[in-house]
């Protein structure tokens, strides 16, 4: 085949895949494209590309013909010629694999992402199992808007402990001798409430702090 020849009809194929690569690329979702974005989908030998859109190997490929055209041109041995032709013919190759398997790398991308999810939460509802605050749902620890639906419930309650100690202190104040066991035993109920409860708010703080550092890195 003539040198002419033969870098036609490379320039020819990968002008049908070209277009094949745009119209992949623009009608990639967004979600899609997030998924994807730090994947690698070719080996480092082939195309140095990582992400769902392919038009960056279009670029390359079309540069390794023009090399391929300037290596006819001088004094190259024939197992040269074929070496670089044979890595033009596999990178088209993978190019067209990949356009063939964006919609799984997709799958594989989001059931990663849902093992990592479903792997911090089984850690979170370790560490809360461990943490002697049962009585705070398990399942509110999955979720940022409870977390603080429950920070918001335990601050009422320890307004709420605070005030019940100072009213009973005023009674105490008041109160016959027979009486006042009684109520300072109550009172000391109540500060062992409200010191739980203040631990109960640390807790959920950190719980918070865990839950949202993840998405502060993701939307630097």
């Amino acid at each position: 085949m003539k040198t002419n020849e033969l870098i036609h009809r490379l320039r020819v194929q990968l002008k049908q895949l070209e277009q094949e690569v745009l119209q992949h690329d623009s009608q990639l979702p967004k979600g899609e494209r997030k998924l994807l974005q730090d994947t690698e989908r070719f080996n480092d030998n082939l195309f140095n590309q990582a992400g769902a859109q392919l038009g960056p190997c279009i670029d390359q490929l079309s540069k390794k013909i023009a090399q391929l055209e300037k290596l006819l041109q001088g004094n190259i041995s024939a197992t040269t010629i074929a070496l670089a032709c044979e890595g033009i013919q596999d990178r088209f190759t993978a190019l067209r694999r990949a356009l063939n398997t964006t919609a799984l790398g997709v799958k594989s991308a989001e059931q990663q992402k849902a093992s990592r999810i479903a792997h911090a939460r089984k850690r979170r509802q370790k560490s809360h199992a461990q943490s002697g605050f049962n009585w705070i749902a398990a399942g509110v620890m999955n979720n940022s808007h409870q977390l603080y639906e429950e920070l918001n419930k335990h601050m009422n309650w320890v307004h709420t402990f605070e005030q019940k100690i100072a009213h009973l202190q005023s009674k105490l104040e008041n109160c016959h001798s027979a009486d006042k066991i009684a109520l300072q035993n109550e009172i000391l109920l109540v500060h062992r409430r409200l010191g739980k409860c203040r631990q109960a708010i640390s807790y959920i703080e950190d719980r918070i702090q865990a839950f949202e550092r993840p998405y502060k890195h993701q939307n630097r």
